[in-house]
């Protein structure tokens, strides 16, 4: 693990080295200097914050003044880490140029080094739009959660041969298209291993992963799923700790406590 700063043309470097990139998401300054201090090389604010910070059912209600409020405080914790601003739906849809004005926003309010977007063919002119004003773009392909409604649900992409949205083929064009617009990296999730694998190979850009098994080029997991803070996990999360029950446990200490008058005591107390 090096301390030097992760930057975008480093990253390139890391795909050559076959040394794996580490990314979590991340959606405060407490949290992102935790992360940092862990040696993470990317945070993604991504707008999961919907479901783990909101408690709403998907990321579509996240709006692009909460990404940049929440990407201007993970800025503020991260220091040697890539911080990376996810644009909400709606932000980038409708024209590249809307894409671009969005991802200014996040890099003049959120300090962001980058930003990520979700989609392949159709989102390749706004992704070569953002690059050409010196934004780095990550893509997302696969899995990509902003689609909800078309996928009916969160499923598992690139099962089926053919050229259709969610197909095999379709995928590969999608990353193809992701890599000659100018992305620097792409995230695939939700996709099975041997495609993974097909795109990695294929793709000079780092892919990261997220369900996609262990050939990517990195992984890319939510930091509640990591801290085991989340209640209910996907299949591809994995709970490296379980702060859930430590947090109940340290609240229902602190209750008892209060209840009996046992806190404060004299040492927690002024003279």
């Amino acid at each position: 693990m090096t301390a030097a700063k992760v930057t975008v043309p480093s990253l390139a470097e890391r795909k050559a080295s076959s040394e794996k990139l580490v990314m979590v998401t991340a959606y405060d300054a407490t949290f992102a200097a935790l992360a940092d201090d862990a040696g993470v090389d990317l945070i993604l604010v991504g707008d999961s914050l919907g479901m783990v910070v909101q408690g709403v059912e998907n990321t579509l209600p996240v709006t692009l003044d909460e990404m940049a409020y929440h990407t201007r405080l993970v800025s503020r914790g991260a220091s040697r880490a890539l911080v990376i601003g996810d644009l909400p739906f709606g932000a980038y849809q409708v024209s590249p140029e809307q894409g671009v004005a969005s991802s200014i926003r996040l890099v003049k309010e959120g300090r962001a080094a980058a930003v990520k977007l979700e989609g392949g063919v159709p989102m390749a002119d706004t992704i070569e739009a953002i690059t050409r004003v010196d934004i780095p773009v990550m893509g997302h392909i696969g899995l990509t959660p902003q689609s909800f409604h078309r996928m009916g649900g969160h499923r598992v992409q690139g099962r089926s041969a053919g050229a259709h949205a969610g197909g095999r083929e379709r995928l590969l064009a999608d990353a193809k298209a992701v890599e000659q617009a100018g992305a620097f990296a792409v995230v695939v999730e939700g996709v099975p291993r041997s495609l993974a694998v097909e795109l990695t190979q294929t793709l000079s850009i780092p892919t990261i992963g997220i369900g996609a098994g262990p050939e990517c080029d990195g992984q890319v997991l939510v930091l509640h799923d990591v801290l085991g803070l989340s209640p209910n996990l996907f299949k591809f999360a994995k709970a490296y700790a379980n702060l859930r029950a430590d947090v109940v446990d340290a609240l229902e200490r602190y209750a008892h406590e209060v209840r009996t008058g046992a806190f404060p005591d004299d040492d927690h107390s002024f003279h």
